[in-house]
């Protein structure tokens, strides 16, 4: 079969293999595809992978030997399902793979607003400890996170271990599932509506994927029902926020700060206004990006592609009319 990865450079910048891929079939694999060169690409594959390039409805179409997508993320909005199911296509996905690194990132995020590490070591090394009279100075107010309440939004496997670590500072874990989902929860942690989980916590974090119902969820008004003193910490879906609200909240000390791993538009435009925003954090949607993780991802998608191959695939994310396995 002929396997082409549309954009593998995220995934694989030179520290990891092809190899379980170029196994499977003829690989082709390019860093990056634009989107004047997705169809040229694309044209006579039986297999593509994708991260971020998009294969909407009418690319879908215009490839008649494609017979699977497999997405090298969780995430896999940029694929008309629609149209895949209509055209017997399989999608898949890779769940779970960044559990761990994604669930790390959002206390790093956290941790640098409660004793704002960097800023004291640049301090540090600009020469004010020096110059201080006293063993100790400080710059900010530290904060400790034992008995602090952590709302958390979605609790799928990332919220749950969100939820383990939180636990393990001494915090109090209250969780809201997201808009559109009829989740189940245990006893533990207390599960509220989500104003209620606004309004109580000290933190609040967002692990839920972007739908129709989650879009635009953080916006003015419920950024107003959380308190003041509050941080807001979104290491999910760039979109579930609107932007120029949380920026006019930060600015206008409505709540105290953010810790952002993702934007709506990646990379952001210059105008973006949360770029000069106060007491907002923002990394380059790294979260997903350890050595480990990709790994895992990597191992993964070629177990998918094999499945695939095979007449039995897994993590299937959509509905294949006419599909049949073991027809490949």
């Amino acid at each position: 079969m002929k396997i082409v990865v549309l954009d593998g450079f995220t995934l694989n910048p030179g520290d990891l293999g092809w190899e379980g891929l170029n196994n499977l079939g003829e690989l082709t694999v390019y860093d990056r595809t634009p989107s004047e060169k997705i169809h040229e690409r694309s044209t006579g594959a039986e297999i593509i992978l994708t991260n971020k390039t998009v294969l909407g409805s009418d690319m879908l179409k215009s490839l008649p030997r494609l017979k699977y997508v497999g997405v090298l993320a969780t995430g896999y909005n940029v694929i008309d399902i629609v149209t895949a199911d209509r055209l017997g296509i399989v999608v898949s996905n890779i769940p779970a793979y960044s559990t761990w690194s994604v669930a790390q990132l959002t206390f790093a995020l956290i941790l640098e607003f409660c004793f704002h590490a960097q800023k004291h070591s640049d301090s540090v090394m600009n020469g004010k400890w020096s110059e201080s009279i006293d063993f100790t100075f400080r710059d900010y107010q530290l904060i400790e996170l034992a008995a602090k309440t952590l709302g958390i939004i979605g609790f799928g496997n990332i919220g749950k271990k969100v939820c383990d670590i939180a636990t393990a500072f001494g915090m109090n874990v209250i969780v809201s599932s997201r808009p559109g989902s009829a989740s189940a929860f245990s006893s533990y942690p207390a599960r509220v509506e989500l104003p209620e989980l606004l309004s109580r916590s000290d933190i609040v974090t967002v692990h839920c994927p972007l739908t129709l119902e989650t879009a635009g969820m953080i916006n003015i008004e419920t950024i107003r029902l959380m308190k003041k003193s509050a941080l807001l910490i979104n290491t999910s879906r760039g979109p579930i926020v609107v932007e120029k609200d949380l920026a006019f909240a930060l600015n206008e000390g409505i709540i105290a700060g953010a810790g952002l791993d993702v934007l709506s538009v990646e990379p952001p435009t210059e105008d973006n206004p949360l770029l000069k925003a106060k007491n907002c954090i923002i990394t380059p949607h790294i979260a997903w990006a350890t050595l480990e993780a990709r790994t895992r991802l990597m191992e993964i998608a070629v177990q998918n592609v094999r499945a695939f191959i095979g007449g039995s695939p897994v993590n299937v994310v959509n509905q294949p009319s006419g599909y049949q396995k073991g027809k490949n």
